[in-house]
């Protein structure tokens, strides 16, 4: 049986979680939940990275100790699968869950049996906010690009992964389609990555660094295992790679698909440091990197350390799951940024989501109830002028596998939207109310009919994207034992925008 390991990055908890991380969330959500409605076997697997520098030293910025800093926000993080209904299978936690460290473990001794660690003395820039190294040609104007501030020079000596050596064989994995990137411009940066020549990298921090947080080196108290390397290694450990049990069989090494989902600004690690870890332990590779943009804020980039947060949890509790969940799937294009307000979110979510699927389904079900009693017309006769309603239909599952097999979440949803546009024109072009009048009992049961089937549609192939609403609209859209539609009731009410200003109080 096909069976997928769906993957989002496991972030930083050095704060709350933005609306960055939710689209990746979402994302993935959606990819888990269709290969689960395919009939596929699905593990969709999450986290968070607690053994970071920058952890530490927001921890002391907030005076509290590191773990009892770690474990707040990382309650926030988890909390998320709740507020955006995620269906995520398993959430390791690196500083606190047993797996973890055992298993980064066996990972640091296998690429160490494949002499593919040494020691040596290095000097070079450090960023705290991306816990990497750079190079001056690497920086702008002297500053992180991502963060905008400057590295600190770093001189120390660390542990070396050999990933010089692995320079061709990545070429060769991802050239050739082994380890797909999507979409196909950072599939073609990570094959110039390569091809400038690859570096080998330092992969453990000394002790006093890291202020004593994280994993030591196995047999070297003195040094701390690299954050990266942690937190890659989060893919294996939560399959319990360190007692090599089922889980690892069943999920990594024999699952059809290995799929990471990710941001682009940790595409190097994912592309290039991950895999070359993995060759040189001796395990499978990803089949997958999808890999999304950004998203802004009043054009910053949004991120904790920008000032620029969004936070999803507040989002979803002022304006709906549903309206946090489609903006993020409609709006955003793949692999490219977007920038997000209130305004763009709240009208998506009216336009679409009440006046486009809510007020659609309200009506034909209000309509059977009035002209048939709420029975489900039953008709032989085929839907007059009803082409492109069909056709809408009938061509929905094939595009919607189409651009997810993509990871193009836009394309993807506006399958769903055009079964709406083409249903709401067709209630527009028939003027079902006319039909009633008329007398035209037959014409009218062909039209209901078709309304109704297009309302099923729309719950059916919306359940990925929006599962609550898709919910709803299947219920309404189901006879139960008496034969009847449920009562009309409002699915998708409209968000009240701008928010009403309350009078003051007359004294």
């Amino acid at each position: 049986m096909t069976s997928s390991y769906i993957t989002t990055t496991i972030p930083y908890v050095n704060g709350r979680p933005h609306l960055g991380h939710a689209l990746e969330f979402v994302q993935a959500d959606v990819l888990a939940r269709y290969h689960r409605s395919t009939g596929q076997q699905v593990r969709f697997q999450s986290g968070t990275d607690d053994n970071s520098l920058k952890n530490v030293l927001a921890a002391e910025a907030a005076g509290i100790g590191v773990q009892e800093f770690v474990d707040a926000n990382a309650t926030a993080f988890t909390g998320l699968a709740e507020s955006l209904n995620l269906s995520i299978d398993d959430h390791i936690r690196t500083s606190s869950d047993a797996r973890h460290r055992a298993g980064v473990e066996r990972l640091w001794q296998a690429c160490a049996a494949s002499g593919d660690l040494y020691r040596r003395h290095y000097e070079g820039l450090y960023c705290i906010g991306c816990e990497q190294f750079y190079t001056t040609a690497e920086l702008k104007d002297g500053r992180c690009r991502d963060h905008g501030t400057v590295p600190g020079l770093v001189s120390e000596e660390n542990w070396f992964f050999r990933l010089s050596r692995y320079a061709g064989q990545l070429r060769s994995l991802i050239a050739g389609g082994t380890i797909r990137i999507e979409p196909a411009g950072r599939r073609n940066e990570v094959l110039a990555l390569i091809d400038g020549g690859l570096e080998d990298f330092s992969v453990s921090r000394s002790t006093e660094r890291a202020r004593g947080w994280g994993i030591p080196v196995p047999g070297d108290p003195g040094q701390v295992i690299y954050v990266w390397w942690d937190a890659l290694g989060n893919y294996l450990t939560a399959l319990d790679y360190a007692g090599g049990g089922e889980n690892l069989t069943r999920w990594w090494t024999g699952a059809t698909r290995r799929i990471h989902v990710l941001g682009k600004g940790v595409l190097r690690f994912h592309a290039v440091y991950w895999p070359a870890m993995l060759l040189s332990a001796g395990e499978a590779v990803p089949t997958d990197i999808a890999v999304h943009g950004y998203l802004t804020e009043n054009g910053s980039k949004i991120s904790k350390s920008s000032g620029a947060t969004a936070d999803p949890d507040d989002l979803a509790g002022d304006y709906g799951t549903d309206a946090v969940r489609w903006w993020l799937l409609r709006e955003v294009p793949w692999g490219a940024d977007a920038d997000f307000t209130i305004d763009r979110l709240v009208g998506r979510a009216n336009d679409e989501l009440a006046n486009g699927l809510g007020n659609l389904v309200n009506r034909v079900v209000t309509m059977i109830h009035r002209y048939r009693d709420g029975h489900v017309p039953a008709t032989s006769a085929s839907a007059p002028d009803a082409a492109a309603l069909d056709r809408a239909i009938r061509s929905a599952p094939g595009l919607i596998a189409g651009a997810l097999e993509d990871f193009d979440f836009r394309r993807a949803t506006e399958a769903v939207w055009q079964i709406a546009e083409q249903a709401n024109r067709y209630v527009n072009r028939t003027r079902p109310w006319d039909l009633a009048k008329a007398g035209d009992r037959a014409e009218l049961d062909a039209v209901l009919s078709a309304l109704l089937l297009a309302c099923q549609a729309i719950g059916t192939h919306l359940a990925p994207f929006l599962p609550d609403a898709a919910a709803r609209i299947t219920r309404q859209c189901a006879p139960g034992g008496t034969g009847l539609l449920p009562s009309p009731a409002p699915l998708l009410p409209r968000i009240a925008w701008p928010v009403p200003v309350a009078a003051p109080a007359q004294g």
